[in-house]
């Protein structure tokens, strides 16, 4: 992998997946700065469509796993952040789902240049967990569950894999 000099460039690169976490506590500022990235995050006509719901309750968590077949790996997390669409913010019909997708990504860079571990758990398009997520959480109608982020301490630090693939560039047209 090129290392870079620029740290934005270098922390997309370097950020894994972090399933296995230290134990370690996270601070509730430390949370506060995560959601703050996801809501810089671009969006369609700036409609910022999005809701965080912070979980920090060992029990709900322990709901999530029997809900979510891959989120064993919050049985070590001190957080999860539940990323939702909402339905009445959303004027560009069919984009809230990529602004969803924005806020994410930007809580996982903003996790791992704290220091932390996190993994983005699908939950859109699955209607099942969708609807498994709204009742464990009596979200109202309008507010659809995108995504679950597991948040900690990272237990382990990950290789940086090589993944440019020079072929799937092209310039100008196909």
């Amino acid at each position: 992998m090129k290392e870079s000099k620029n740290p934005v460039i270098e922390a997309i690169l370097k950020r894994r997946s972090v399933r296995k976490y230290s134990g370690e506590p996270v601070d509730k500022s430390e949370i506060r700065e995560l959601l703050i990235a996801g809501m810089y995050a671009p969006s369609a006509r700036n409609e910022q469509p999005w809701h965080f719901l912070v979980i920090d309750d060992r029990s709900m968590m322990n709901q999530i796993i029997k809900i979510h077949p891959y989120a064993s790996m919050l049985s070590g997390a001190t957080h999860a952040i539940l990323v939702c669409g909402d339905e009445n913010l959303e004027l560009s019909k069919g984009y809230c789902t990529v602004d969803c997708a924005a806020a994410t990504q930007n809580i996982l860079l903003a996790a791992h240049s704290l220091g932390m571990g996190a993994v983005w758990l699908g939950v859109y398009p699955r209607a099942e967990w969708q609807e498994s997520i709204r009742q464990l959480f009596a979200l109202p109608a309008n507010i659809h569950p995108f995504s679950l982020i597991s948040v900690g301490r990272a237990g382990v630090q990950k290789p940086v894999p090589d993944r440019v693939k020079e072929d799937r560039i092209k310039w100008n047209k196909w």
